[in-house]
């Protein structure tokens, strides 16, 4: 494992900033930006996951609030650690997550960047 991964461990709260694309940027969106030609909006959201499981392979297998599963690497630039303050402003959203749900066979895990 390097560095990176060894920094993270089961159940630490994490926050992933998604970029993402739409007509309409919701209220959470940061970083707005007009793509294209202006009939898209680029930007970015914060998502609140809990790390499950820190893989040999320097990656880390994550669980969001609805109960996904996402393989991210360890050193992807996009996601940190929550910061003390962040962990009590958006705790709701952290507790949310139950790592004890089944994954079910149709359940794939995916990357983060889908």
């Amino acid at each position: 494992m390097t560095l990176a991964a060894n920094q993270f461990q089961r159940n630490d709260w994490v926050i992933y900033r998604k970029q993402k694309s739409s007509v309409s940027p919701g209220p959470r969106a940061s970083e707005v930006h007009a793509a294209g030609k202006g009939n898209s909006y680029r930007y970015v959201v914060e998502k609140y996951w809990v790390v499950e499981e820190v893989l040999d392979d320097d990656r880390l297998k994550i669980c969001t609030r609805r109960g996904k599963r996402h393989l991210v690497d360890a050193n992807d630039p996009s996601m940190r650690k929550a910061r003390w303050w962040e962990r009590l402003l958006y705790r709701s959203r952290f507790e949310a997550i139950d790592l004890n749900s089944p994954v079910s066979h149709e359940d794939e895990i995916e990357s983060p960047a889908s």
